[in-house]
């Protein structure tokens, strides 16, 4: 998957994750102790998770090492060069 297209499925996660809180704060979904645990539990850290990714995940991909997202190196054709 190329970093553009994880990018865009992160910021998508990360903006429909953050309705519930707007809810939350401005609607009646603060009136239902269940749905304040929801958000807590499981709204909440995938929102801050998938910010944290959009905010340093170039940082860390390129930490990782990972090969899909590293250039690949250009090849040396010394072959051509010397003969």
């Amino acid at each position: 998957m190329k970093a553009s297209t994880e990018r865009k499925i992160i910021r998508w996660i990360h903006l429909i994750f953050s309705i519930p809180i707007i809810g939350l704060i401005y609607g009646p979904v603060g009136e239902n102790p269940h749905a304040i645990d929801a958000i807590q539990w499981g709204i909440f850290p995938i929102l801050v998770l998938s910010g944290f990714w959009l905010w340093l995940g170039h940082f860390l991909r390129k930490r990782r090492g990972k090969k899909s997202y590293k250039k690949k190196p250009a090849q040396n054709n010394l072959r051509a060069t010397y003969s």
